[in-house]
């Protein structure tokens, strides 16, 4: 008969994200993992059967729990330039934080071949976050808020790349009054 857990697998998860987030898949060690998790090195590989089926799965909530943030500041905006402007305030005041989205395709990239189950669980997010901020950028539009000759695609593919850019700004030591005037730049840019 299997021994009950004697650890929460959601809060062991939570602390497996914070360590890949900081050290990324090939700089956190089986060891660190344990540790922060609070468990030993069975239970790591019972409960999510090692290293990288446990590095997908922190993903996974990352991306769920991220996106989900991001998607809450988007649509709590009156205005389609109000939804866009609270999530960058967002992004700005946490990307102090290191961003496991962007450290997964920096260290494994985009390519299908090298990590399917990676692009698995980054295309919904992304998807579900392109969509959002098309809407957002759209209704900005229709409103007079940003400038109506932009193209719609090519303005979220910049604001996508704008976060990836605070969130490295933050890494190389910006402060948060620099972050914040880089965000509100972000924006401006698309006027």
């Amino acid at each position: 008969m299997a021994r009950p857990k004697q650890f929460d697998p959601d809060v062991a998860l939570d602390a497996a994200v914070a360590l890949f987030r900081e050290h990324g898949y090939a700089g956190t060690s089986a060891e660190m993992l344990t540790a922060s998790m609070g468990i030993g090195k069975q239970s790591l590989y019972n409960t999510y059967g090692g290293k990288w089926p446990l590095y997908c799965a922190a993903l996974r909530r990352y991306a769920d729990d991220e996106t989900g943030e991001h998607l809450r500041e988007l649509k709590a905006g009156k205005t389609g330039l109000d939804g866009l402007e609270r999530m960058f305030k967002r992004v700005a005041a946490t990307a102090h934080r290191p961003c496991l989205g962007v450290s997964s395709v920096q260290e494994f990239g985009t390519d299908s071949e090298g990590s399917p189950e990676l692009i698995e669980i980054r295309a919904p997010a992304g998807q579900a976050l392109q969509a959002a901020l098309l809407e957002r950028v759209r209704a900005a539009q229709a409103d007079g808020e940003l400038s109506a000759t932009l193209d719609p695609r090519q303005a979220v593919s910049f604001l996508l790349a704008q976060i990836a850019a605070l969130r490295l700004a933050a890494r190389g030591g910006a402060g948060e009054a620099e972050l914040r005037a880089l965000a509100r730049l972000a924006l401006r840019a698309l006027k």
